[in-house]
């Protein structure tokens, strides 16, 4: 009974975890298709969060879901993945903490300041520290290939934030804020297809 439970909770964090990347790219897309004014080089996605109407309510509704239910994919989908594991548990609490800063972005726009600066930072910040910790915990469990592909998607999804300290190649943030949430989500959804196949 308690591994059939454990199986459960999983698989509903998969399917949240698989959820979660269709609607928060789904909202986002079309809060920038809904304002003609906005530009990937120069605005910020956040940007459209404080647009009025229909702009500004899918975007923050979008971020307030996609983090609810990232937070679902980490207390149950990794949590019971890494049931033994104690440093997935660490990773699956930073990835948590990661997606209830999502939800902040969502709850605290930029009419929010200093809030929703802290709040973005954390998210970005958060999301690959809590991939690199994974990673550990995958490589303690010897899977070796899940692990690789845990600690590559962590470089990504910092690495268009570094490139951008570095470089300077974009003059806002629309766009590392955009290939970041990519790659995050592409994490998301291939462990939350592993979490579906795999028997516990």
């Amino acid at each position: 009974m308690p591994e059939l439970r454990s199986v459960t909770f999983q698989r509903i964090g998969a399917a949240a975890g698989i959820a979660t990347p269709l609607i928060a790219f789904t909202c986002i897309l079309t809060a920038v298709a809904s304002y003609r004014d906005f530009s990937w080089t120069n605005n910020a996605l956040s940007d459209l969060g404080v647009i009025p109407g229909i702009t500004g309510l899918l975007f923050n509704i979008g971020l307030i879901i996609s983090g609810f239910l990232s937070i679902i994919f980490a207390v149950l989908g990794l949590r019971f993945f890494f049931l033994a594991n104690f440093v997935g548990k660490i990773g699956s609490i930073f990835f948590s903490a990661a997606n209830l800063a999502l939800m902040a972005i969502g709850i605290f726009n930029e009419n929010f300041s200093p809030t929703h600066y802290l709040v973005s930072v954390a998210f970005f910040m958060l999301a690959p520290i809590s991939l690199f910790i994974l990673t550990g915990a995958f490589w303690r469990c010897h899977q070796r290939s899940m692990a690789l592909f845990t600690v590559l998607v962590g470089v990504i999804a910092a690495l268009p934030w570094l490139l951008l300290f570095a470089l300077n190649y974009v003059p806002n943030v629309a766009v590392p804020e955009f290939l970041s949430g990519l790659a995050i989500s592409a994490w998301a959804v291939v462990l939350s297809k592993k979490m579906l196949n795999s028997k516990i």
